[in-house]
């Protein structure tokens, strides 16, 4: 019998934001991200990224706290700037959100995720 050896090449840990525009480039396409991240267990994030900096985010995060019975945050990421995060898969419900509230077209919208 032969032996064979196997090259498992381990790459980089899992990057959510790998096909967002990055640096200058950003608000050019107009896209809002809207991703879903695993946590532990059962537990996951909604993350929000690309909204024009013409909105004001905290006052989007307070009203979709309330409507979403979800809790919210604004994390400022080094290269993507302002990220807004949900807990809980709030996928659909942001994107209903930005729609009805002509913040962003369904065309903007860009849903990542399982």
């Amino acid at each position: 019998m032969s032996s064979q050896v196997v090259d498992v090449n381990i790459t980089a840990p899992f990057d959510p934001f790998a096909d967002a525009v990055t640096g200058d480039e950003r608000g050019s396409e107009g896209l809002i991200h809207i991703r879903i991240q695993q946590r532990n267990g059962r537990k996951t994030l909604t993350t929000v990224q690309g909204i024009a900096s013409q909105y004001d985010l905290k006052k989007i995060i307070r009203a979709c706290k309330k409507s979403f019975a979800c809790n919210g945050t604004v994390v400022e990421h080094p290269e993507y700037g302002e990220v807004i995060q949900f807990q809980g898969d709030q996928r659909n419900n942001i994107c209903e959100f930005l729609t009805t509230n002509a913040i962003a077209k369904p065309a903007q919208l860009k849903v990542h995720g399982f």
